[in-house]
């Protein structure tokens, strides 16, 4: 899968909630408590196994989730993390 560079990534980003840091892209949620923070993550970990493309997630605070997307196979973003986010949002 061919990167994407950093111009077509700040483009395809545009307007939305996630940002371009180095060669992932990232989104950061607030949700009401600790249980609503681990259900988003089942949902988006359901998404992820359906897609076979797996973001890093980190929960912390009590309600703070930070999603990261990235291909590691191809060492930065593609359209497959472009994909990912859009199926996330759907989520969100």
């Amino acid at each position: 899968m061919a990167l994407l560079d950093d111009s077509e990534i700040d483009e395809r980003l545009s307007g939305s909630s996630w940002r371009h840091e180095g060669g992932e892209i990232v989104r950061d949620l607030d949700v009401p408590d600790f249980a609503a923070a681990v259900a988003l993550v089942n949902e988006v970990a359901d998404a992820a196994e359906e897609a076979n493309h797996h973001p890093d997630i980190l929960v912390h605070g009590y309600n703070k989730v930070r999603i990261t997307l990235s291909t590691h196979s191809a060492g930065g973003v593609t359209d497959a993390d472009i994909a990912m986010a859009a199926t996330i949002d759907q989520i969100v």
